[in-house]
C-alpha cells in the first residue's frame, strides 16, 4: 500500500512542480525511492501508537 501510494503522490507531484514537458522519469524515480523511503515506515509503525492512544480515549455514546 505504502508502495503504490509513495507511487501516485510523487507522479502527481512531479508533474505539478516541473509540468508535463520538463517531466523527466529519473527524477520522478528518484523522488518516488525518497518517498517510499517515508512511507513505508510512516504507514509501518504509525499506526500501532495510533492504536495505543485510541485505546486510552473512551467514546461515550449518547442514548436517547
Amino acid at each position: 500500500m505504502a508502495l503504490g501510494m509513495s507511487c501516485i503522490i510523487s507522479f502527481f507531484a512531479m508533474l505539478i512542480n516541473a509540468g508535463i514537458h520538463s517531466f523527466y522519469i529519473q527524477r520522478w524515480l528518484s523522488s518516488w525511492g525518497i518517498a517510499f523511503l517515508i512511507a513505508f515506515p510512516t504507514a509501518y509503525f504509525l499506526p500501532r501508537y495510533i492504536r495505543k492512544i485510541m485505546s486510552v480515549i473512551t467514546f461515550v455514546e449518547e442514548s436517547r
